[in-house]
């Protein structure tokens, strides 16, 4: 005879051990395809005679630059990379692959530095910040917010929990902020 409960849990384990295995198979990163104008441009090394190949790659690189000045290619390197994710920090944006890590681990950014330009306290009592960077930052929550409101002031915004961030002006208290 049967055990049901050990059927269950059999079928309990296979369930979940299926479960876990799709959810790291999800967090694979999906591989890029080269760019057909890319791929041309490095088809043209395997070709043995010089002037075929000088050809093949001035007709390539012809094409390439000619897609990128229609803006049908956009050529980034990793610095301007980097500054906009700067730029981007605080905003809740969906989620993308990230095809500039080519499958490397993504650099997460954690906190930015910059200064306050000015804040204001509006009706409802709650702060705004808008720093040097140009981001605007608005408090969320209801504590009282105690600094020396001038402008060139220090200001560090991090992640905080579940989503949030925490802003801090010359080392007062942090205050709970999302970006406008």
């Amino acid at each position: 005879m049967v055990d049901i409960r050990s059927t269950r849990s059999i079928i309990a384990g296979i369930f979940l051990v299926a479960l876990c295995a799709s959810a790291a198979q999800a967090q694979q990163p999906v591989a890029q395809a080269r760019p057909e104008l890319l791929t041309r441009l490095i088809d043209c090394r395997s070709i043995a005679d010089g002037g075929q190949r000088l050809a093949c790659y001035d007709a390539a690189a012809s094409a390439f630059d000619s897609a990128e000045k229609q803006g049908d290619v956009v050529v980034v390197d990793r610095e301007q990379v980097s500054v906009a994710r700067r730029q981007l920090f605080g905003f809740q944006l969906p989620s993308m692959p990230d095809i500039l890590q080519r499958g490397a681990q993504p650099d997460v950014l954690d906190s930015i530095e910059t200064t306050l330009n000015r804040a204001g306290q509006y009706g409802d009592g709650k702060w705004t910040f808008s720093l040097a960077d140009g981001s605007t930052w608005r408090q969320i929550d209801s504590e009282p917010v105690r600094f020396q409101n001038r402008a060139g002031q220090s200001v560090r915004v991090r992640r905080a929990a579940l989503g949030s961030f925490l802003l801090t002006v010359d080392g007062s208290r942090a205050v709970r902020v999302r970006r406008q």
